[in-house]
């Protein structure tokens, strides 16, 4: 059986977009950029909206309804964004698809062992011999997970219900499973098409399968040996008559250093032999060989093994030279993401960043770095031979630093190439508000019916699909060691956890800040409502310590009995009844989600809330005392970016002192508040600084009524009031090149920023 791995190219049909890129490079890109692959889809209908697809470098699934017209081994072009769908890596929605018709040479099967199900090969073409389902009976109508197993090994086989597999008996014999190589959460799976991909196991005659130091090695993979003076070769037959070994050949540049005690011979049926592999450096820097074994396995003669080694120096060969031309094609409150054109002579790059200033940190010699890791006064926000980044946990408004350094070898054999790495900077952006509020007049007495028109309907979201998108393209963030963490929004505790994140395995919630129980639509789970949905309202919590704990309790400053405490979350009594405090950075967030939701379905806390009554004191309180942070303000954008609505507490502090909540009516004479200098001056958002044409002026949380734009000698060159503006703009026509100040005015104080115009 073929083992080797996809090495043929695939048909050209002709110049493509300039985000076109190969699927393994496509796979580096951080979740939330948007890529264009083209490769054979493996897989049609009978799975669905999903393709399974790929090229001579790797696969990837396509999900979407603009799949629906292609078939198995059509080649296509898709183009779309990345996302992680349960540790599955898709591009999801899958935007454009060009179809180019039934490939000449649709890819075979890549047959390997259960342990060799790994991440690279995820969502490619594979089949698994001589196994055995773990269940016995009929496969289940609906979709549903079995096993099989080598006698030592399992992995999981994902049956789907739209597959004529559904309903069918269960084999009870050995049996070879054909299908892609999926994954859900942590668990890699084979997903047959038809009956066709489940078939009885005959053995070949004679199959060979090679490990080193006990792991698989595939026909054309590499092995990495290092400085070892040795490694221990196996090679297996699980065919039925003898493997007769002709003997092996070294090759390659550096084939002198490596030596093997390979000669022919016979390697009985279902049996194996022993054999060294052995490595004695005679130069410096990065060293390369293969072994080419020769057998009676008429398709795998030769097998092929590529080798890379050390020198006497202990280190890889340093790059030639770093990236260059570092870009930032997506720039959002949320993400940033970059991308750069490849050194020469580097396998390997690694990219550090820094919020704030530049940072003096560089990596060093012979260190092996993980995503997260902290390097001095930076982070690891990639690692790996892409050349692109998304550093997981953005915010709005902050400045990022980034350096990319080129490097080869892996294992503390690292050799980095230090002198003028690639180095940029790029700022995340603020409130995305610009005209969104036209219309809306807070002192108007339809205000809250109007913002209820503005706001909903919106595009829904599942509840079920939060994992994909709030948590895996926002919450989740990196810590050092390769791992993540998540913060309960409501206790303040930071998990450690292991991607690809799970809520059961993490125990962690949804939790509906308003709570399920207070909708009028209660239970509006089964079917689901967009209320239910709606992922302005939800955020992580740790399901024992404090989703559970609060409940459906009001939300209120404890003055009396701490009954139960989680970190900053407790329960505890508030004018002699049961309440639940969250954590004090929470408590603004949690008050503007409730005060939206409350505006978005009609529901007056007086007459909605069926537990003891939400107080909206309390709410109003917690708004203006822990006003929105840049962590808020981005996470707004994404979920706008997602449902294509906003919530006009966080855009607009004071719109909540225009609205009695117990009554959802409007109130005409709002109220006076007081915020501090730093608020406003942290929310004054100008750019681009320095500007070549147009300047634009926001302040997040509240509207500009006035302004003034002074030069250095203190003169006014352009001034406005009776002003309601979300976003300020100036032109370099207007005011001439120069340096500046600009004076705003706004409801809740004044502000001044410089600003410069080249």
């Amino acid at each position: 059986m073929k083992k080797t791995l996809l090495l043929s190219l695939f048909a050209s049909f002709g110049i493509l977009a300039s985000a076109q890129t190969d699927i393994a490079n496509a796979r580096t890109f951080g979740i939330g950029q948007t890529i264009t692959v083209t490769g054979i889809a493996t897989n049609g209908s009978e799975l669905g909206p999903i393709r399974y697809m790929q090229d001579a470098t790797a696969g990837i699934a396509a999900y979407g309804s603009s799949l629906s017209g292609v078939s198995r081994g059509d080649s296509i072009t898709v183009t779309g964004p990345l996302i992680e769908f349960s540790g599955l890596l898709e591009i999801s929605p899958a935007g454009t698809v060009v179809n180019h018709g039934p490939a000449v040479n649709p890819p075979a099967a890549l047959q390997i062992p259960i342990t060799a199900a790994v991440e690279a090969l995820e969502s490619q073409l594979m089949q698994v011999d001589n196994v055995t389902f773990v269940q016995t009976g009929s496969f289940a109508g609906t979709s549903s997970t079995y096993q099989v197993t080598d006698g030592t090994n399992t992995i999981d086989v994902r049956v789907n219900a739209s597959t004529n597999i559904a309903g069918t008996a269960i084999p009870t014999g050995p049996v070879t499973v054909y299908g892609a190589l999926g994954q859900f959460n942590a668990n890699y799976q084979m997903v047959p098409r038809d009956l066709n991909d489940i078939v009885p196991y005959i053995a070949p005659s004679e199959e060979i399968n090679v490990l080193i130091d006990g792991v698989t090695y595939l026909n054309n993979s590499t092995y990495f040996i290092g400085n070892s003076a040795s490694a221990a070769i196996t090679i297996e037959n699980s065919g039925s008559n003898p493997l007769t070994v002709t003997g092996a050949t070294l090759a390659g540049a550096n084939a002198g250093d490596f030596g093997h005690d390979i000669v022919t011979g016979s390697v009985a049926a279902t049996s194996n032999n022993a054999y060294t592999l052995t490595y004695t450096a005679s130069t410096t820097g990065s060293t390369f060989a293969s072994i080419a074994i020769g057998s009676n396995d008429s398709d795998e003669n030769p097998y092929t093994i590529y080798i890379e080694g050390v020198g006497t120096d202990n280190l890889a060969t340093e790059p030639a030279a770093n990236p260059s031309a570092l870009t930032f094609p997506v720039i959002e409150a949320y993400a940033v993401g970059g991308q750069y054109t490849a050194g020469s002579g580097a396998t390997n790059y690694l990219v550090l960043w820094k919020n704030g200033s530049a940072m003096t940190a560089t990596p060093a010699d012979g260190m092996s770095y993980l995503r997260g890791d902290i390097v001095g006064d930076a982070r690891v926000a990639y690692v790996g031979a892409g050349t692109s980044f998304t550093p997981r946990g953005i915010i709005a408004n902050q400045d990022y630093y980034f350096a990319v350094y080129a490097f080869n070898g892996s294992g503390g054999f690292e050799n980095y190439l230090l002198t003028t790495p690639l180095e940029g900077n790029t700022s995340s952006l603020g409130e995305g508000i610009a005209s969104y509020y036209t219309g809306i007049d807070k002192t108007a007495g339809t205000f809250v019916s109007d913002l209820n028109g503005l706001i909903n309907p919106h595009t829904e979201v599942s509840y079920f699909l939060y994992k994909q998108t709030v948590m895996n393209e926002f919450e989740i963030k990196d810590t050092i060691g390769g791992q993540s963490y998540v913060t309960c929004a409501m206790s303040g505790e930071k998990l450690i956890i292991n991607d690809p994140f799970d809520w059961s395995d993490a125990g962690y919630s949804r939790e509906h800040t308003f709570s399920h129980s207070w909708m009028h639509t209660f239970p509006a789970d089964t079917p689901e409502e967009p209320e239910y949905n709606d992922q302005h309202n939800l955020y992580p919590a740790n399901l024992v310590q404090a989703n559970i704990p609060r409940s459906n309790l009001p939300m209120d400053d404890i003055d009396s009995t701490v009954v139960f405490s989680y970190l900053g979350g407790s329960v505890g009594y508030a004018n002699g009844q049961l309440a639940y405090e969250p954590r004090a950075s929470h408590k603004g967030n949690a008050a503007r989600a409730v005060m939206y939701m409350a505006v978005t379905y009609n529901f007056n806390l007086d007459g909605n809330v069926n537990s003891t009554k939400q107080s909206q004191e309390v709410l109003k309180d917690w708004h203006f005392a822990d006003l929105p942070d840049n962590y808020e303000i981005a996470r707004h954008e994404y979920i706008f970016n997602l449902q294509g609505n906003r919530n006009p507490f966080i855009d607009s502090t004071d719109y909540a002192c225009y609205i009695d909540f117990d009554a959802l009516a409007h109130i005409p004479t709002g109220c006076i508040v007081g915020i501090g200098e730093e608020y406003l001056d942290a929310n004054l958002v100008v750019f681009p600084v320095p500007s070549n044409d147009v300047v634009y002026v926001q302040v997040n949380g509240t509207e500009i009524t006035s302004y003034s734009v002074l030069d250095l000698n203190g003169r006014v060159v352009e001034s406005a009031s009776g002003k309601n503006l979300q976003v300020l703009t100036l032109h370099k026509e207007n005011l001439g090149a120069g340096t500046y100040l600009i004076n705003v005015e706004t409801p809740l104080g004044q502000v001044q920023r410089k600003m410069i115009i080249q």
